[in-house]
């Protein structure tokens, strides 16, 4: 079982997100181009980085120096309680709202008034789940 955000759980992801179940496809459709990393709170450095073309992740690692466009910052026990049970809409609402979730690079209200990021969005949280099992 990889742990969270390790190489191994990045390229599980990678192999996750791009398959017929993922959710590729729907950002494919809309042309979705980022860069997207998670991490911890306190740390200086993201612990994982996606870069996406076309609604595809084409590279999954550690953080190189990429421009992010998307930095998204937990505690890792809200990381593991966000994964153990993949939350909806509302909850990540309530996680961003209560500060558990941080945006430290990326525009929450942007991305929730669009519905095929919004989606999306909720849609990689359960991802994140089959990445770790």
């Amino acid at each position: 079982m990889p742990e969270l955000f390790s190489t191994d759980w990045a390229q599980k992801y990678k192999d996750i997100w791009n398959s017929s179940e993922g959710i590729a496809d729907d950002l494919g459709r809309s042309g979705f181009n980022s860069v997207v990393a998670f991490g911890i709170v306190d740390e200086s450095e993201p612990r994982v980085v996606l870069t996406i073309s076309n609604g595809q992740i084409m590279s999954a690692g550690i953080h190189n120096g990429e421009e992010l466009n998307w930095d998204l910052r937990a505690t890792a026990e809200e990381w593991d309680a966000l994964v153990a049970k993949p939350p909806g809409l509302m909850k990540l609402g309530l996680a961003y709202t209560s500060r558990k979730l941080k945006f430290k690079k990326g525009d929450y209200a942007v991305m929730i008034k669009d519905p095929s990021l919004s989606t999306a969005f909720v849609k990689c949280f359960a991802l994140m789940a089959k990445a770790v099992d």
